[in-house]
């Protein structure tokens, strides 16, 4: 077995990942083999066990660091909203941009697949795992339900409501047909701005005015 030095050991690992990230989203992971990451990082099949224990542990890792990314993007985005019906906004145009742009965490919100992979794993596999995730990047929810003016007080039905709006717009472009003049940005803005007209009431009960922040 090869000894590396910590510093090879991180960098390999990166590397690793990074090439897992890229072959993941272009070939998704049931036709992904561990044979293509490891030639793409130039080292045999054996090293890669010294590092990943299987090709789930690989994909649970590479989810784990978008998911991180993904957070901070939103973070940052949504750091100067000014009221809950702002956050929401921010919140829905940064997934929407990152969700076309990225099929990882496409699948990582609408199919929960970070999630999913981590119940499948056997318990000395998570416990392998050197930091568990923490967080989720529709966290805020757990807030907004607390807001008198937001209309739902169970967080579960908010997220997969918006999961659900993130899986219209990714089914758009199955069904969006060539030559058609619609302009995908400007659906995905009047999704966007039904879901916050319908999440916020006003203090009579109904729902909040269209201008109203």
């Amino acid at each position: 077995m090869t000894r590396f030095s910590d510093e090879d050991r991180e960098r390999i690992r990166g590397e690793l990942i990074e090439a897992g990230r890229e072959l993941f989203t272009r070939h998704g992971f049931d036709r992904t083999r561990i044979k293509d990451v490891t030639e793409a990082v130039e080292i045999g099949t054996s090293t890669f066990y010294q590092f990943f224990d299987s090709k789930e542990m690989l994909y649970v890792a590479v989810l784990k660091r978008e998911r991180d990314r993904l957070i901070e993007r939103v973070d940052a985005a949504v750091a100067n909203a000014e009221t809950p019906r702002e956050e929401v906004r921010t919140m829905l145009e940064t997934l929407f941009d990152e969700v076309r742009s990225d099929p990882l965490i496409s699948r990582m919100i609408v199919e929960n697949e970070l999630q999913t992979l981590l119940d499948q794993l056997s318990e000395s596999e998570r416990e392998s795992l050197t930091e568990e995730p923490e967080g989720e990047p529709l966290g805020y929810v757990d807030r907004w339900v607390q807001v008198a003016s937001f209309r739902f007080d169970d967080p579960d039905i908010v997220r997969d409501a918006i999961a659900s709006l993130i899986f219209t717009t990714r089914s758009q472009e199955l069904l969006h047909e060539p030559g058609t003049t619609t302009d995908p940005a400007r659906v995905d803005q009047a999704l966007i701005d039904t879901m916050v007209d319908g999440l916020f009431v006003d203090r009579s009960g109904e729902p909040a005015d269209v201008d109203a922040e």
